[in-house]
């Protein structure tokens, strides 16, 4: 199909301040043929009447309100009014490049079903951009230029939300915005690398993230570390942890012990390991910690690990190289 329609949702609730430039950026799109789909999530402020206006000024903004509430619920419902051979996502207080939609179709339709396309992204902020934010941002444009995105799928959502598109058939085929998970984009993300879609490498910057202080993702508790957390250890045991490999937790930080705890409660046998001689030997949630020379005995193993530190990460692949196991594989990092 020539230039097939491109359904962007966008959930939005109390963004006035923002919304314009974000609905802008859309109506300047070089690629033409798309509709956008809003669903107000029960604003206080002006941010209907803003897309209210978009509305009436052109037909491809259509406008609907959250009978529920919450970024899934609306997100749902926009995708219900969708029309699109192609599924985008947007947030109501962001921004993009005038070629974004032109960029992704263009791949999509190169590369076919089973693709996703994905662009580079760049923070901004009245403010600057924290230490943490700069990093994220390089780590993840560093994947997105490759297309290895999912190599690295348990450190942090590595699809750059929400400058993604995919074929409605494959949005379909990953259960689109139907589970209740949050981070709902992360959960998105490991559907994606369920279903095996493979990423299209970007080299461009075709989405502008803004942060600022009231930003949902700093606010709500739904983006707080435990969910992540939860998470990577639901799709760990659904896609990678089979009958016959042992599992290991290496670190006993405040990560280690929720990961282990949840283990406990679930009822799953795993090794816990760690470096830190004043933890090795002890018992906690009745697993005996051990130094982790212990895994140069354990055959078919599978390790998560909780270890943050960026030195200490580089000395944990180089002891799993001499025992020639391999990331993404054999070992996955969790932060």
């Amino acid at each position: 199909m020539v230039n097939p329609l491109v359904s962007i949702v966008i959930p939005f609730k109390d963004v006035d301040e923002y919304f314009e430039e974000c609905l802008n950026s859309i109506l300047n799109q070089t690629y033409k043929n798309w509709e956008v789909i809003a669903i107000n999530d029960h604003s206080s402020d002006n941010s209907l009447a803003i897309a209210n206006t978009f509305a009436t000024k052109d037909a491809r903004f259509k406008i609907y309100s959250n009978d529920e509430s919450g970024i899934i619920t609306a997100l749902r419902k926009a995708y219900r009014h969708s029309k699109g051979e192609y599924i985008t996502r947007m947030d109501a207080d962001d921004h993009m490049t005038k070629d974004r939609i032109e960029i992704m179709v263009t791949s999509l339709i190169q590369k076919g079903k089973g693709h996703l396309a994905v662009g580079k992204v760049k923070y901004f902020s009245e403010k600057g951009v924290n230490d943490g934010y700069d990093r994220y941002e390089k780590w993840l444009n560093k994947l997105t230029a490759s297309g290895d995105n999912f190599k690295e799928i348990y450190k942090e959502c590595v699809i750059p939300s929400p400058c993604w598109m995919v074929h409605r058939a494959d949005f379909e085929a990953c259960d689109a915005f139907n589970p209740d998970r949050y981070p709902e984009d992360y959960d998105l993300a490991f559907r994606f690398y369920e279903k095996g879609l493979q990423c299209i490498p970007c080299t461009t910057t075709l989405h502008y993230w803004r942060d600022y202080d009231h930003r949902t993702s700093r606010t709500s508790e739904h983006y707080a570390q435990n969910y992540f957390l939860d998470i990577k250890l639901f799709y760990f045991l659904k896609l990678e942890l089979q009958p016959t490999h042992k599992l290991v937790v290496w670190g006993a930080g405040k990560k280690g012990k929720t990961i282990a705890s949840s283990l406990v409660e679930k009822d799953i046998q795993f090794h816990w390991v760690c470096d830190n001689q004043k933890k090795i030997g002890k018992d906690i949630y009745g697993v005996k910690l051990l130094h982790y020379s212990a895994l140069k005995n354990l055959e078919h193993s599978k390790t998560i690990i909780t270890v943050a530190n960026e030195e200490e990460q580089v000395q944990i692949k180089s002891f799993f190289q001499k025992l020639n196991l391999k990331p993404a594989i054999d070992y996955y990092f969790f932060c």
